[in-house]
């Protein structure tokens, strides 16, 4: 949720951004586009996606064991966020949408709203997360609070093949009486 919130706000961020600063694409196209260039939006969404999930990776997910494995996973992961947020970077100027500089400022500044985004979540938020959770919307969306699960995707995992197991135990002492 607060990802996603973190998302809405980078994306309020760049149409405030793209009004004030007014700074035209490079090609025109024959009035296709009206919005401005700068920064750019996909750079921008991109960035931020690609440091809240390295600092995630890096600060939330924690797995019991710190295996040689685990370290080589999280680089593999994060050296794959970082290549895929330069592939849209550099793709938005090799199609003439963007100049060098409206990309590059889209990736700082998506850059310093992940990092900001993911320190609040993290240091301010994360702990009002369990009064959050307690209020009654919460309660009737069954929204909870996971923020204390070392490795929430490690969790839901076995969490979900426990369920699972249990369940086909069930249905085959059902059908074997």
């Amino acid at each position: 949720i607060m990802f996603f919130i973190g998302a809405l706000l980078n994306e309020g961020l760049n149409l405030v951004l793209k009004s004030v600063i007014a700074e035209p694409r490079p090609v025109l196209r024959g009035g296709l586009y009206t919005e401005y260039g700068m920064p750019s939006s996909h750079s921008q969404m991109m960035w931020f996606f690609a440091v809240y999930s390295v600092l995630f990776l890096i600060f939330r997910l924690r797995h019991i064991s710190n295996s040689m494995m685990e370290l080589l996973w999280k680089v593999m992961v994060a050296v794959g966020l970082v290549t895929a947020a330069s592939v849209v970077m550099f793709s938005r100027v090799y199609l003439l949408y963007h100049s060098w500089s409206q990309v590059l400022w889209g990736a700082l500044v998506g850059v310093l709203l992940g990092c900001s985004w993911f320190m609040l979540t993290h240091l301010v938020l994360t702990p009002l997360f369990p009064v959050i959770a307690s209020w009654s919307v919460c309660e009737r969306f069954m929204i909870r609070d996971t923020s204390l699960i070392p490795n929430i995707l490690w969790f839901e995992y076995t969490h979900a093949r426990t369920e699972n197991r249990a369940r086909s135990r069930k249905l085959t002492s059902m059908k074997s009486q």
